[in-house]
């Protein structure tokens, strides 16, 4: 039985922006692209750029935070048969919202580890401009069961979070450009280029080669000019049950 797991490879597609434009503001360059294809299109630069035998491949494990529609039934194993992959290799489709794809990795990693399987490729697929938040339903479209659970979203919740653990908004603003200022630079120095795989239609036309939400621009005050992302959770009732559920 082994006792390591190795990392071979690791690709993405670029980041688009989620929208398909509103109000004079311009389209996410991926609003319009199948979530299948864009698993689909990673599947098949990685078997180009591995000269991988997919025969080997036991399993592809792929997350998704809303598993419903055209990310629903199974999309891992459907984009294997949509793909030139050999038909041999088994799908699963995993459910743990953001923390998804990261659990796929891992969940990869402990079947390597244990023997279980030798070769497994993991990751996760989302489209929000096709299926946005709260798309699959489920336990959120039942008021009882929200109120005796205190369902609230991840990002109320980290919100909440951060109220109770002391950071404000001025902390997590000062995060953020940080976190962009570094992105802006790892793409100006090609760090990312080996990673991005370019997203194309169906006949060999690029679509997208970078990353759309990268905004190296920002500053301090322009993102204090920014709403609250989730305020509209919060007007609909989730922050009433914070207040109940953490008093203080």
């Amino acid at each position: 039985m082994t006792t390591e797991a190795y990392i071979y490879d690791a690709i993405r597609t670029p980041r688009g922006r989620g929208k398909a434009g509103s109000h004079g503001k311009p389209a996410g360059s991926l609003y319009e692209v199948k979530p299948v294809d864009l698993v689909t299109n990673l599947l098949e630069s990685m078997k180009e750029r591995n000269q991988l035998d997919t025969r080997k491949v036991d399993d592809l494990i792929l997350a998704t935070g809303e598993p419903v529609n055209e990310q629903g039934q199974n999309i891992a194993k459907t984009a294997l048969v949509y793909s030139s992959w050999d038909d041999i290799t088994t799908g699963a489709q995993l459910h743990r919202y953001c923390a998804g794809g990261l659990d796929a990795v891992n969940l990869a990693a402990m079947k390597v580890r244990s023997g279980f399987e030798e070769m497994v490729v993991a990751g996760g697929v989302e489209s929000m401009s096709r299926l946005g938040i709260g798309a699959s339903g489920a336990a959120a479209g039942d008021p009882w069961t929200a109120m005796e659970s205190y369902g609230i979203s991840q990002g109320v919740a980290a919100d909440l979070t951060a109220r109770l653990e002391g950071f404000s908004r001025a902390d997590l603003d000062q995060y953020a450009l940080m976190s962009q200022q570094r992105a802006a630079h790892a793409r100006e120095n090609g760090y990312f280029d080996r990673s991005v795989v370019p997203v194309k239609d169906m006949n060999g036309l690029t679509i997208l080669d970078h990353d759309e939400t990268i905004r190296g621009d920002i500053t301090t005050e322009s993102l204090a000019k920014l709403p609250p992302s989730f305020q509209m959770f919060g007007d609909l009732g989730h922050a009433d049950l914070l207040k109940f559920k953490y008093p203080q």
